[in-house]
């Protein structure tokens, strides 16, 4: 089989060949590696690149599954996490040189799962410095390149996992989302990006950005992968202290492709903040596939959508200046500056203010979980604009021209927020060939709904099969 297209095989067939042994783990990860190794120049995806130990992991899952011990469908599948997720004897930086030597001792739980799974940890992936921030720029270790366009932003935090995604480096990759770090790069880079109810995925051995906002999940290039991977991560975890205690289904079973009677809520909110004309259309036409599937589609309102942003900024930089405010002090300077100043800037918002935004953020809840009683589903655009150049600090949107950290998270802060399930899935391309991502949100814990209409669109449609020109 031709390496490149090993490379573009979703898990779930590539798991499907190595459960019958037509395809071995060696085969798989050396196609990886490879991948890697030609486009890695040209995107940066990776901080640490593990190659030996990975040919190594691959040909031990390699013997246990021809001696009968296959453990499931992430067996001999590789995998990469964003280098805020602790791996034991391997070194987590969270993007930045001032932990460039910190080796953890132990797994995160997500790790350690992913091992337990036997899947295969290609490496660790770029991120956004601290995971503060939604373009996926990085100083220290090399600014995160869309494959779509180099010149282009990948979205972030969780930028290189959006590249390696998207480019075939890596079959599945994980993220952590803030105010959209594991949608963002998702929607600009053209693949799914799920970020699950908060509570769901264990945060044990994640660096923070903000403990009540902060969101693991899995990227990947198909909804099923999604699936699968949150069957293997999501589960309760007694040392996360948020961590919910609630029964986890198989969420491969609502892979139906059947989406009828599904009631779906287009936010008319939405569509009044700035947004390009082709994200609209492309959004309105998958919303209306999904209509002609047999979902019912109608609009629906959420006023307190428009005090999102300014609830999210009150929430996010105390929480963050509040984890790192010792660095702040011991080594400000070391710290890359777009992040120290966000950092500093939240040394002003008063205590006062935080608990002002706490029940802003109640009242937003309850007005979302109204809304979900009338809806199973909100749908709107994951991202206003397709992917900015790398470094600018303003963009258009539409008519409109808007901060680029703004924009990116105008549409997904909501969901931090109230933590409900959200994912971003492919729905089209801009007439200069970037991605554009619908975004679809659930009730807490609904996960299986959510997947199911995001799987259903997928399969009726060909967004996800492109690849980049790369």
């Amino acid at each position: 089989m031709d390496a490149l297209e090993i490379c573009y095989m979703s898990a779930g067939d590539l798991s499907r060949l190595v459960e019958k042994k037509e395809i071995s783990p060696v085969e798989i990860v050396d196609a990886h590696l490879s991948r890697i190794d030609a486009t890695e120049p040209v995107l940066n995806s990776f901080i640490t690149l593990l190659a030996d130990a990975s040919r190594t992991a691959a040909q031990q899952a390699e013997k246990d599954i021809q001696a009968g011990r296959y453990k499931g469908p992430l067996h001999g599948i590789p995998v990469a996490l964003k280098d805020l997720y602790n791996t034991g004897g391997v070194r987590t930086t969270s993007g930045s040189k001032i932990f460039d030597t910190f080796v953890p001792s132990e797994d995160c739980t997500v790790a350690a799962k992913f091992q337990q799974a036997g899947a295969v940890l290609l490496g660790k992936l770029n991120m956004h410095p601290f995971a503060y921030g939604p373009t996926g720029e990085n100083a220290d270790y090399g600014h995160m390149h869309n494959p779509w366009d180099p010149d282009r932003v990948t979205g972030g935090s969780s930028g290189g996992s959006g590249s390696a995604t998207a480019a075939g480096q890596c079959t599945i990759t994980t993220g952590s989302d803030t105010g959209g770090s594991i949608r963002i790069p998702a929607a600009l880079c053209g693949i799914v990006g799920l970020k699950p109810t908060y509570g769901l995925v264990s945060r044990y051995g994640l660096t923070p950005l903000s403990w009540s906002l902060d969101h693991p999940g899995p990227m990947t290039r198909t909804v099923e992968d999604a699936a699968i991977t949150m069957n293997v991560i999501a589960g309760h975890d007694p040392k996360d202290v948020a961590s919910a205690n609630v029964d986890i289904p198989d969420y491969t079973s609502a892979l139906t492709g059947d989406v009828k009677g599904l009631k779906i809520g287009i936010v008319k909110e939405y569509f009044e903040a700035p947004l390009d004309p082709e994200v609209r259309k492309a959004v309105m036409d998958a919303i209306g596939q999904l209509e002609s599937m047999g979902a019912e589609v109608r609009e629906v309102s959420f006023p307190m959508y428009n005090q999102s942003q300014a609830i999210s900024s009150a929430v996010l930089m105390s929480e963050a200046t509040a984890y790192h405010r010792d660095l702040l002090e011991s080594d400000d300077q070391s710290i890359y500056e777009p992040v120290r100043q966000r950092l500093e800037s939240g040394l002003f918002i008063s205590a006062a203010d935080y608990l002002r935004a706490q029940q802003a953020r109640t009242l937003l809840d309850r007005e979302s979980r109204k809304l979900l009683d009338e809806v199973d589903l909100l749908a709107g655009p994951t991202e206003p604009v397709t992917a900015p150049e790398i470094l600018s600090s303003r963009v258009m949107a539409g008519e409109q021209e808007i901060g680029v950290v703004g924009a990116l998270t105008q549409y997904t802060r909501p969901y931090n927020i109230n933590g409900f399930p959200a994912i971003s899935v492919p729905c089209g391309f801009s007439q200069s060939n970037m991605p554009i991502g619908l975004q679809l949100a659930g009730r807490p814990f609904d996960e299986l709904t959510v997947l199911r209409a995001a799987h259903a669109y997928e399969q009726a449609t060909d967004w996800h099969t492109r690849r980049p020109p790369l």
